[in-house]
């Protein structure tokens, strides 16, 4: 257990939302979270006494995130915070998600935010969930799973890009188009991996390194086409493990990077970003025409013929799995950069 202090009082007051009730006492204990690169996330536990007498045992994630500066984004440490508490969760339905909030607060330095545990299955047997938790995040999704995910979404921006509710006009704290642009750069210019992959002594294997080089060669073609897809609202950390899925409803947490972006930048990061290697070609298959037909049900994007989801794929994870390659600690973490990478080039022509 995490032994973080907690202040008790707004631990009170949190309960009393959460559990609809007058708490007048709890205790707690605390355990990390997997997550929480740039703050501490932590599973909060415990006893709650209600005001009528009763002892309520609950679960609550505590989220406490620093000041930082993300490339191109200065904003990001504190959207989560501007996000909820403003009117966006009006934009969620039961099918798609984030948690819920009980409290925020921020200040200079750091804000603090207190939401529903999602409780995740502990196991798959046979491709059957086995636990009294509904929920399934991270690389025990099922290929099903990431179709369902995709689906999910596309269906959650169709909806936005044709309403255009008026909350989405008042949020002032939104990640820019020019994200995606500006991953890519920042690593391009980086002679770590820009020269590594050129260099006679790179140790990964040519036909990788002139992948990457050719996406060099025709970036600049690439996002002209890029552009011409529809511009949508992005969660843009789409990855296997801040998405949970029960049944035909979905969960996604860490908002801190959301903002407008191109239609399918967001499925790039479910088939590429850490996820499962083993069925990446699959996925790639299954996860783009689900996510089409989701977004389909409320526009009409039958005129998109290139869906530039491939080189999305190479300009977001390209350079950067190059990174994690040459910078690995361990031969497993670099043998793991080197089959998504492989992975990848396998996507070409599917």
């Amino acid at each position: 257990m995490n032994n973080c202090k907690i202040n008790t009082g707004t631990l009170i007051s949190v309960l009393s939302k959460m559990l609809n009730t007058k708490i007048t006492h709890a205790d707690y204990q605390t355990k990390d979270l997997e997550g929480g690169t740039i703050g501490d996330v932590l599973l909060v536990t415990g006893v709650a006494d209600t005001a009528d007498g009763r002892k309520l045992p609950y679960n609550v994630v505590y989220k406490k995130t620093g000041k930082f500066e993300r490339h191109n984004d200065p904003g990001s440490w504190r959207r989560e915070y501007d996000l909820y508490t403003s009117d966006f969760s009006t934009v969620f339905t039961d099918s798609l998600r984030w948690p819920e909030c009980y409290y925020a607060e921020i200040n200079e330095k750091e804000h603090h935010l207190w939401m529903e545990y999602i409780d995740v299955a502990d196991r798959l047997l046979d491709g059957e969930l086995h636990s009294h938790a509904p929920w399934t995040t991270g690389l025990k999704m099922t290929p099903p799973m990431y179709v369902h995910a995709a689906e999910a979404l596309g269906r959650f921006q169709g909806r936005l890009y044709a309403e255009q509710p008026s909350i989405l006009q008042r949020l002032t704290n939104l990640s820019n188009t020019d994200y995606l642009k500006g991953f890519y750069m920042k690593y391009r210019l980086w002679p770590e991996v820009y020269d590594y992959i050129r260099n006679s002594d790179c140790q990964l294997p040519k036909e990788l390194c002139k992948m990457l080089i050719e996406i060099d060669e025709h970036a600049d073609d690439i996002f002209l086409r890029v552009e011409k897809l529809p511009i949508v609202l992005c969660h843009r950390d789409f990855w296997v493990t801040n998405i949970f899925c029960a049944s035909d409803k979905v969960v996604l947490i860490d908002w801190d990077t959301t903002g407008w972006g191109y239609l399918g930048e967001d499925i790039a990061s479910l088939i590429a970003d850490d996820a499962d290697i083993i069925h990446m070609v699959e996925n790639f298959k299954n996860c783009i025409p689900a996510y089409y037909k989701g977004f389909s049900e409320y526009v009409d994007v039958s005129y998109i013929t290139d869906n530039c989801i491939y080189e999305i794929i190479l300009l977001m994870y390209g350079y950067r799995t190059v990174e994690g390659y040459r910078f690995a600690e361990t031969s497993a973490e670099k043998d793991l950069c080197l089959k998504t990478l492989q992975k990848i080039y396998e996507l070409k022509g599917v």
